[in-house]
């Protein structure tokens, strides 16, 4: 029998030379990430000093920065300053503070196809877009692969999404994985691995798939993953990168479920309050006023993401009473978008633009809502109280409809600008 590309990556690091779904392995990790919100500060630090235990090889580490980055009060500076403190401690010299982790992981190259990488953030899925096994664990299990370098898991079973035909004037990449969810469920991968093939996968480039793995973990899924390809090498080559394992899986890999999804009949959606697989079409939902609008994060704040809101915004400015907010999900995309003028287009269209930040994401700062207000953000979470109050309601888009409501002050199908 053959294997799936998360079978031959997690039998790589096992030592075997096949391994199927339900397995146990015990793998050796590649790399793993650390952020500020559940890394060193939350067992981690203290229990490594009781063991008296050695990190076993700092040079895979890397530990960065984000969720309480900039510092909105004493208390969130403390603890980014408790991780910097502690990463120089242990000769970790990849500390950054340079935006939400997944995307500075990528762009900096920290991660490489047919790895096994480790987070302590539940998107770590994220990676899974070149090629990776990649995701989230807690921070008693990171504390345990700092000391060993490995860890124990099931292999999982892998559901087969194929991505067919070519989407449409203004659908995008955000879209897709909100289609996935609402068709399966929120729990409908639970343990498992997402494969995305298909001939629609050959027109989306990077920026595209980190959008669908990141949503990965949203139905559950332990990983999700594309087959590297040249769009993959492209990529990595731009990175000055040559390295890296290009699994496939075989013709004959067994997989629990395949689901064909037309991207050329895909319409743009909306997840409304309080779960992301509570999905709509933006045309259905035109009715909801917001008051804020979010274009960022580790899901919709890449480059693509912000020159086609920009694009979209051009000649237009945002309703009265709607505030929209953009969070780059970088330094290196904020920088780059600066030069390209996107930012300046997006500031004359009434947009604020903030630090590359997870702040707003999940209501830690720079851009938390009040009870009754209603945001339309392209992060990846809507749940209750998620970006702010409880009495509040997030729903979840594509950058260019998140542009679309900031004009109109509903939510708005973009294709009414395009």
């Amino acid at each position: 029998m053959g294997m799936t590309i998360t079978e031959k990556i997690l039998a790589r690091a096992s030592g075997h030379e096949q391994v199927h779904a339900g397995e146990i392995v015990q793998a050796r990790v590649d790399k793993v990430m650390m952020d500020d919100i559940l890394g060193p500060r939350v067992q981690i630090a203290e229990h490594l000093e009781r063991l008296n235990a050695p990190i076993w090889n700092s040079e895979r580490v890397t530990v960065i920065s984000d969720h309480y980055t900039p510092p909105a009060n004493a208390r969130q500076a403390e603890i980014v300053k408790f991780t910097r403190e502690w990463a120089a401690r242990h000769n970790i010299r990849y500390y950054e503070f340079a935006g939400p982790c997944h995307q500075v992981m990528v762009e900096k190259g920290r991660v490489l196809p047919g790895e096994v990488v480790l987070g302590t953030d539940s998107h770590t899925c994220t990676y899974g877009a070149l090629g990776v096994f990649s995701t989230g664990i807690g921070s008693t299990e990171m504390l345990g692969v700092l000391c060993t370098g490995e860890i124990w898991l099931k292999v999982p079973e892998t559901m087969h999404f194929r991505l067919n035909g070519k989407l449409q004037n203004g659908v995008m990449a955000k879209d897709v994985a909100l289609h996935c969810i609402g068709t399966i469920g929120h729990n409908g991968a639970t343990y498992k691995a997402m494969e995305f093939s298909g001939d629609g996968v050959s027109d989306m480039g990077m920026d595209e798939r980190l959008c669908i793995a990141n949503m990965a973990v949203e139905s559950g899924a332990k990983n999700g993953i594309f087959a590297p390809d040249d769009i993959t090498r492209s990529y990595m080559e731009s990175l000055g990168i040559h390295e890296g394992m290009y699994f496939r899986s075989d013709d004959d890999a067994s997989f629990c479920r395949g689901i064909n999804v037309d991207l050329t009949a895909m319409e743009p959606l909306c997840a409304c309050p309080h779960e992301v697989d509570n999905t709509a079409r933006m045309d259905d939902v035109s009715s909801v006023r917001i008051n804020q609008a979010y274009i960022g994060s580790c899901t919709g704040g890449r480059y693509n993401d912000l020159k086609k809101a920009a694009d979209l915004l051009r000649g237009h400015h945002i309703a009265q009473g709607v505030r929209l907010l953009i969070s780059p999900a970088s330094r290196e995309i904020w920088e780059r978008c600066a030069r390209d003028g996107i930012l300046t287009s997006l500031s004359e269209a009434g947009a604020t633009i903030l630090a590359s930040s997870c702040g707003a994401c999940l209501g830690l700062h720079s851009g938390a809502i009040s009870a009754g207000e209603v945001c339309v953000s392209s992060t990846n979470r809507n749940f209750l109280g998620r970006m702010g109050s409880k009495d509040s309601q997030v729903y979840l888009a594509s950058p260019l409809s998140v542009a679309a409501s900031a004009i109109t002050g509903r939510l708005t199908d973009p294709r009414e600008f395009l």
